[in-house]
């Protein structure tokens, strides 16, 4: 696995390390990865703890009702987890009610705390309208949100790209507000970039650290610069790294991926034109320039 990446030096001439230009702020917890990666769909326990570590995450999710930490060899998934590295992030992957989100979240919770890792009171909330999109039932979510939070639940809550929707999950006491790029899975990494500057724009109005982390749908290396890019605080993904042919590579390409898009964003690009802007000036040319007219 190789070093932190070295960046070259930016504003003022100082080099920004990885961790420097990603840590992230959130549940009253701060990271040197903006990189959020889950546990399922792998191929074997190795597998996954070999990606997990290349990606360089340290927020992991685990789908408590899917998985239940158990496989069907019996091997126990945290027994292939850092508990002391990794922040444990349980998911209410499978719920399609606000009430059996909160039942697994509660279950999250209880299996967690056995353990003492720092994710204990954490949860990122789904809660799915059909099985066909895996989209976010709104007003499930809002409602689980609300009821998960006077709880004391620390919510990362998993929506669609509606910015409404968004504002409103963070309105109820998310602790994160999780747009998706596209469905589940699906690998068309950001179909909506103007939506996902929508929420970005609405979430942050005021609150501008408030972190947004763009989750689902992400494909390749390409989509989570482009996530990174439109100004997300960093991204969650799991398929695109397990179902590749070669996971770990994958997972380091995730990593590169966010730290480029991450200092293309801070860097600032150049406005988009409609035509050419040449990089040298015309004065002195030797050849003749098209439609010149000398003197001019």
């Amino acid at each position: 696995m190789p070093a932190h990446v070295e960046s070259k030096p930016t504003s003022g001439g100082t080099a920004l390390s990885e961790p420097a230009l990603s840590q992230l702020a959130i549940a009253g917890r701060t990271f040197n990865s903006r990189l959020f990666v889950g546990t399922g769909k792998y191929a074997s326990m190795e597998l996954m703890r070999d990606a997990l570590d290349a990606s360089g995450a340290e927020v992991i999710t685990v789908a408590v009702r899917r998985e239940r930490l158990f496989n069907e060899a019996g091997k126990s998934l945290l027994d292939f987890l850092d508990l002391s590295r990794f922040t444990i992030l349980p998911n209410t992957a499978g719920c399609f009610s606000a009430p059996d989100a909160i039942r697994v979240a509660r279950l999250g919770r209880e299996l967690l705390s056995q353990t003492g890792n720092a994710g204990t009171d954490w949860v990122k909330l789904e809660v799915l309208g059909d099985k066909k999109t895996l989209l976010p039932d709104p007003a499930g979510t809002l409602e689980a949100t609300l009821e998960l939070v006077k709880d004391g639940f620390r919510v990362l809550a998993y929506t669609s790209d509606d910015p409404i929707a968004a504002l409103r999950l963070k309105e109820a006491g998310a602790a994160s507000v999780m747009p998706a790029g596209s469905p589940i899975g699906s690998g068309q990494g950001v179909l909506n970039p103007a939506n996902i500057v929508l929420c970005l724009e609405l979430l942050k109005q005021g609150d501008p650290t408030f972190p947004v982390i763009v989750d689902a749908g992400v494909g390749s290396a390409s989509d989570v610069s482009i996530a990174m890019e439109l100004g997300a605080d960093g991204v969650l993904l799991n398929t695109a790294v397990a179902h590749a042919k070669d996971p770990v590579m994958m997972a380091h390409a995730m990593r590169h991926a966010l730290v480029a898009g991450r200092q293309s964003y801070l860097a600032g690009r150049i406005p988009k034109r409609l035509y050419a802007s040449a990089s040298s000036p015309w004065e002195g040319v030797i050849s003749h320039i098209p439609g010149h007219i000398p003197g001019e």
